[in-house]
Order: C-alpha cells, then structure tokens, then sequence
C-alpha cells in the first residue's frame, strides 16, 4: 500500500465509529430510548452476519439506512439546530458579531405555494425566531407522541411509517439472508439512502426508492426459487 493509500485509509471511519457517532446524536435529536432502538437493531444485524461469517457489509447498510430514516429532519430538529451554540458562534466568527440573523424556512404547517422544483415555498423569518428554536429543541421528546402537534402532518406521518416499514422489512430480509444474497440484500438496505428532499421532492423520492426496493425484493425472491 502507498503512503497515499495508507493516508486515506487511516481516514475510513470504523463501523464502532460510525454506529457510536450515530448513537451519540440520536441521544441529542431525541433521547437516550431512540438511540437504544438504533443500536439493537445494529447489534442484531451484527449477530446475524457474524453467524454467518460474511463480514460486516450488512450491519454497515443497516446502520447508515435506519439511522437515516430515524433522525428526519423536522420542526424539533431544525430549531436544535438552528439554536445550537457551535451554530452561532460560527455565524459570528464568520461575519461578526453584529450580524442580522435571518432564516429561511417552510414548516409544513405554515407554508403555501411552491418554488420551481415543486418544493414548498421558503418564507423569511428574523432573529426573534431564536427564542421559538430554542423551546421547540427542549420540546424534542414530545416527537412522535400524542402532543406533537408537527407530527400530525402527512410528511411526518409518512416519515415515521416508513421507520416501521423498513423494521419489518429488516424483518423479511433477515428470513431470507445467507452468505450467497449477503450482497444483494446490503444492496437492498442501502437503497433508502437515496432519499432526498423535503415536501414533495421527498414524497417522490419515497415512492421511488419504495418501487426500487420492491423490484430488488421481486428479484431476490425469483433467484431463491431458482436456487431451489
């Protein structure tokens, strides 16, 4: 290996790195019980291939996709981090302390018309938004509950429904796993990366990516029934 090789492979994030980051910022987007729910989910993924003595391509597609789709980025989570610390001070560093803040957003609730990618319309909010950000990031445990006024919205609901399809269909996969389709299934987990966007850019990006995965999954069915 060259020392150039050496260099960028001494860069490559180990999965315990990767799983352990992801941990650490589920705690922060919610709490300590939604990290609990990532990490027995990597840690099953992680028994099944070891039993299989293939590796850890699986666990890594399961720990990159599930996290994904957990950590959605929604009202609670743009004022957390809107309203962090290390935000601020780098916005101040960056072009002094007497910046004028200004953000511009398009909560769900609130925004009407859409931009030329059919994305809803930004509106401009000024500084006095602070403060807003700063109660909804203390609020990010009501996410999900029967007082999250958000997640009463279809874009919310569909992010969340798309957590528990894709928990069942880990659920499939692993039913279906061995050291032959290990590939192909990574390949399959790997496919809700592809989610982009938010409103409706997101919503095609979730039908798309739910069409690939069910072709993926027609494939893999057809190759078993062969193999038998």
């Amino acid at each position: 290996m060259s020392p150039a090789e050496s260099f960028k492979e001494s860069l490559k994030e180990s999965l315990e790195q990767l799983v352990e980051r992801r941990r650490s910022y589920l705690v922060d987007y919610q709490d300590e019980a939604l990290a609990g729910r990532y990490i027995a989910m990597v840690e099953r993924i992680r028994a099944a291939e070891a039993a299989l003595s293939a590796g850890q391509r699986l666990t890594e597609a399961v720990a990159r996709s599930y996290f994904k789709l957990l950590s959605y980025k929604d009202e609670y989570e743009v004022a957390r981090l809107h309203s962090q610390k290390e935000f601020l001070d780098a916005i101040r560093r960056d072009y002094g302390e007497e910046t004028t803040l200004r953000f511009h957003l398009a909560p769900p609730l609130l925004s009407r018309g859409k931009d030329a990618r059919g994305r809803p319309l930004k509106r401009e909010f000024g500084a006095w938004l602070l403060p807003v950000f700063r109660v909804l990031a203390r609020l990010r445990g009501l996410r999900g509950t029967a007082f999250d006024i958000f997640g009463k919205t279809a874009e919310r609901r569909a992010e969340r429904a798309l957590i528990v399809e894709f928990e069942q269909r880990i659920d499939e996969l692993l039913n279906l796993v061995d050291a032959d389709n290990l590939a192909d299934i990574s390949g399959i987990v790997a496919l809700y990366m592809d989610i982009r966007g938010f409103g409706p850019v997101k919503e095609a990006s979730m039908r798309e990516v739910r069409a690939a995965v069910e072709n993926a999954m027609q494939q893999l069915t057809d190759e078993n029934r062969k193999a038998a």
